[in-house]
């Protein structure tokens, strides 16, 4: 037996109404059964999506990899990726609903000729974790087949705002509830990252680093099913992820991510380099912060061009440069003795240079100049 054409890959805990509907919409497609696969990756869940894939039986191959380890969704990819057989991957959250011809259609378009690049599908009544949801009714099948299948018909508009948005920095909009690539290029997830958000901005932010072209899917698209959330909760893990990400890939895209969210940052990118070059008075130029250990205090210097040495004293220890003007910082709350801000910082616009004393007063326990 050949090896199918496209895996499907989906994190999986506890959901069991929505991996019905998610499993019917993919026992439509007008792909050929044999030409993909179904994985999932289930972690601590209660064991009744066996019961749900056994609806499918005859109608979908369907592949399950299961652990009893806590829930972390990249680990769940991770687990169902390894597993993947499939040319490309399609890297679907259990609260997408795929149109008949989705599979068919993103081979044809964007797979059948061996090409590299990353393609980002649409997410249809997506509100981007804008608002808690503390119940959901769930509708039958019946009704998420209509509002597919007219969509296809119509075309999607312009609901998914990332669509039509500016996109500046490749990695920042391809997040997983539904993205698709060559499983040759679908690295692992990051684990360090837990609870809610970044692990897929940073992994996306790895696959750009290859060099493939990560591209807006207008006709790839799915409809998201509601479920229950927590803003709160879901904002209490993203800043640290963040923070995270920003440790291990400091830059000035990364930087504006974190302080102003993709689509912001999206927008800031070129004035934002202009300014920076424009306050070191160098074309070109750029920020950095130093943090080192001076008498066995932390100390960190923010806004210096790039270049400059000294700035600690020799006797200081641990110190490392990162190319970052100090918009966001990878520094717990706290966690600097003393602070200093230079020159260059004050000649930044406003909006930066507010943003960048508001992230150090976060961090340090003293500021001066």
């Amino acid at each position: 037996m050949s090896e199918p054409r496209i895996s499907v890959i989906i994190p999986y805990r506890d959901r069991v109404e929505n991996l019905r509907l998610a499993l019917s919409a993919l026992a439509e497609q007008t792909l050929a059964a044999g030409a993909f696969e179904v994985v999932l990756g289930v972690l601590d869940d209660s064991g009744e999506h066996a019961e749900v894939c056994r609806e499918f039986a005859g109608r979908l191959d369907i592949v399950t990899v299961s652990s009893a380890r806590p829930w972390q969704v990249g680990l769940a990819r991770n687990l169902a990726l390894r597993q993947a057989t499939g040319e490309t991957v399609v890297l679907m959250d259990v609260d997408m609903a795929l149109p008949p011809r989705c599979l068919e259609d993103l081979w044809d378009r964007h797979f059948a000729y061996g090409q590299r690049i990353c393609v980002v599908g649409q997410m249809i009544d997506y509100d981007n974790n804008t608002g808690d949801v503390t119940e959901v009714g769930v509708l039958p099948y019946e009704h998420y087949r209509k509002l597919l299948a007219d969509l296809q018909v119509t075309g999607t508009g312009d609901q998914d705002p990332r669509m039509t948005a500016e996109h500046v920095i490749p990695w920042s909009f391809a997040w997983t509830a539904l993205v698709a690539l060559p499983r040759e290029l679908a690295g692992d997830f990051d684990l360090n990252f837990h609870g809610y958000g970044v692990e897929d901005l940073e992994w996306a932010y790895r696959v750009s680093r290859t060099g493939t072209p990560v591209v807006m899917g207008r006709d790839f698209f799915g409809v998201h099913l509601p479920h229950v959330r927590d803003v709160a909760a879901n904002k209490r893990t993203e800043a640290p992820n963040y923070r995270y990400f920003l440790r291990r890939w400091p830059g000035a895209d990364v930087e504006l991510a974190c302080a102003f969210g993709d689509f912001e940052a999206n927008e800031r990118y070129p004035g934002f380099r202009r300014a920076v070059a424009e306050a070191t008075g160098v074309p070109g130029g750029t920020l950095t912060v130093v943090h080192g250990k001076v008498e066995g205090r932390r100390e960190l210097v923010v806004g210096v061009p790039a270049g400059t040495t000294a700035v600690l004293p020799a006797t200081a220890t641990e110190v490392e440069v990162l190319p970052l003007a100090g918009l966001a910082l990878p520094y717990a709350d706290g966690a600097v003795d003393r602070c200093r801000v230079l020159g260059p910082v004050t000649a930044l616009p406003e909006v930066y240079r507010e943003r960048i004393l508001a992230e150090v007063r976060r961090v340090s326990r003293l500021v001066g100049p």
